[in-house]
């Protein structure tokens, strides 16, 4: 600037300052200099230049190369929320528009993309596009704002999308028909997820774009949404899954594409893998074909449980009696049990059966019959909840001041929480206008920052990506352990449960009717005792060692039933 070049420049309007990219010599200095981390330089290799597919304006995000989409096939995109993964959908799905960079007069025409991508399977995909040759369904990622736009009976939502007569088949799939009569308004988070998956099931089109569909169900209806979708390539219609559950990406898809890069600044697309080879590329970090690292180091799993998971050493924090508690037809059994200082007990279960209301009864919201537990026992409870509101902030400057000015916790605790669940930034953000995995890690940043003697935790891993439910399983693990306070976690990723918990409560019983939760069990016995009752095993990726979903009836199912061991692979 001192030179005269206006490299930095006020946009005409006022509202937002441009970086002009060709003086841009990425000294770093404006980096340093912005008080809002609002700058990012990044210096790209020469031949993403020629690759660039869309930009959203002026020094904003940017995203190379594109999903390949293929008929008959399932295709799984894998990536860090913020990498492009949306922007990819709405590209293919046509409510974007390809500008491959350029802007306003340069903007390129439809004949201009479809001749960008001759000699490959896009070509014929824009074209079709273009002459509106294929009909494009699309299940949208929030399936939580859906009661805000569509009102009235579950049947006459269904009903209406049902072009083929499949609704009974659907309905007996997706175990449909109990909720069938009730209004959108009244539905879970996990009856919404299958309504939504339904509807988009039931129209008749030839491209269908899932996203994030596990979020909100239990293992047993993952397990049927992924045979669903898979039965669409039966018809040789296109399917594009964006899905963070590695097991459940694993079992749907055909093959995948990685997304990498700086979220929020740019994203690349790979070449098409092969799904146990790009999985496990993923989790190592190295991309071979393309001589790239994006991680620094590979994520580990562990191959068998740890000896001491259970405890039964420690102060306890918490013990309550067996208990019931009904709510309208549905009842609820408790067997009683205790909780440690340091201790993170996991709870796993179908949708339904009472771990909302169990957490509940604890946090004192609901008495129970005979009120063993809840606000007479003066404890302190902070809570997560499994649906989302912070009325009491309106920025996510204002949570981060109130972990830095916490007096109850130490300096090592507080930069825990802003590292690892990246809250920097965000910081500027208003809470309004947060995506799901952005408010997900506030409310978990949130509940920690109160100070409690039992901290609930429902659904902690919804909507966010691969690498943050490894670090929220981290930051819960540790902070518990510091503070030697004690925590109960609800969650429906079997993966992300098996890094956070210490032990298993494994409640069982018929969902919306009755629910009984048994005594914690040691890690193996309680992943035993509730995938006998899902009816599901898992094997162990040779390399990475990461749980993968067996076939129902192969020989690998067979077996470890036989043996009972479900999960963790025997000696």
């Amino acid at each position: 600037m001192r030179t005269g070049d206006k490299t930095i420049v006020l946009n005409p309007n006022g509202k937002f300052v441009e970086i002009i990219e060709s003086l841009c010599t990425g000294c770093g200095i404006c980096i340093k200099k912005c008080p809002f981390n609002a700058i990012s330089i990044v210096n790209l290799p020469d031949p993403l230049e020629n690759q660039i597919i869309y930009r959203y304006g002026p020094d904003q995000f940017s995203i190379f190369r594109m999903a390949i989409p293929k008929k008959g096939k399932v295709l799984g995109l894998i990536g860090q929320n913020g990498i492009g993964k949306s922007t990819m959908l709405k590209i293919l799905s046509g409510d974007l528009k390809i500008n491959l960079g350029k802007f306003k007069e340069e903007v390129p025409d439809d004949n201009e993309i479809i001749n960008f991508f001759k000699g490959s399977e896009l070509q014929q995909y824009f074209l079709d596009l273009k002459d509106k040759k294929i009909k494009i369904i699309h299940k949208p990622q929030n399936i939580t704002t859906i009661p805000k736009f569509i009102s009235g009976r579950v049947y006459d939502l269904l009903k209406k999308n049902d072009e083929e007569d499949k609704l009974d088949s659907i309905s007996d799939k997706l175990n449909l028909f109990e909720i069938l009569d009730r209004d959108i308004n009244v539905l879970s988070g996990g009856e919404l997820q299958r309504v939504a998956i339904a509807a988009a099931y039931l129209k008749n089109g030839d491209v269908y774009l899932i996203d994030e569909p596990s979020s909100y169900l239990d293992v047993s209806e993952r397990i049927n949404m992924a045979k669903l979708i898979r039965s669409l390539t039966l018809e040789n219609k296109t399917v594009i899954v964006v899905e963070h559950d590695l097991a459940i990406l694993d079992y749907l898809s055909d093959y995948i594409s990685l997304f990498y890069g700086e979220p929020g600044v740019y994203g690349i697309i790979s070449h098409p893998q092969g799904v146990r080879v790009g999985i496990n590329i993923y989790l190592n970090g190295y991309i071979k074909d393309e001589n790239v690292r994006i991680r620094e180091s590979g994520i580990q799993f562990h191959e068998r449980p740890p000896l001491n998971s259970l405890f039964d050493t420690g102060d306890i924090i918490y013990s309550y009696e067996d208990f019931e508690k009904r709510l309208g037809d549905f009842s609820l059994i408790v067997s009683g049990s205790e909780i440690h200082a340091g201790e993170i007990i996991g709870i796993l279960g179908p949708n339904g059966i009472g771990k909302t209301t169990f957490l509940n009864s604890i946090a004192g919201e609901v008495n129970s019959d005979n009120e063993p537990i809840g606000v007479d026992n003066k404890l302190k409870v902070s809570i997560k909840p499994q649906y989302i509101k912070i009325e009491h902030l309106k920025q996510v400057s204002d949570l981060i001041n109130k972990i830095k000015l916490s007096p109850h916790f130490s300096q090592s605790y507080k930069k825990r929480l802003l590292t690892n669940l990246n809250l920097e930034s965000i910081k500027e953000r208003s809470i309004l206008e947060l995506s799901g995995g952005e408010l997900q890690r506030v409310a978990i940043a949130d509940s920690l920052t109160n100070e409690a003697d039992i901290y609930l935790l429902d659904e902690p891993s919804a909507f966010l990506d691969v690498e943050m439910r490894l670090q929220v399983a981290q930051v819960l693990r540790k902070s518990i352990e510091e503070l030697k306070k004690a925590a109960f976690v609800v969650e429906h990723d079997i993966i992300t449960q098996d890094f956070i918990a210490d032990s298993i409560l494994v409640f069982e019983g018929t969902p919306g009717i009755k629910g009984k939760a048994l005594p914690p069990l040691n890690l193996r016995d309680g992943f035993n005792t509730f995938l006998k009752i899902m009816g599901i095993t898992f094997r162990r990726d040779s390399i990475t060692k990461r749980p993968r979903v067996n076939k129902l009836g192969s020989n690998k199912d067979q077996y470890q039933k036989r043996i009972n061991e479900y999960y963790y692979i025997p000696n």
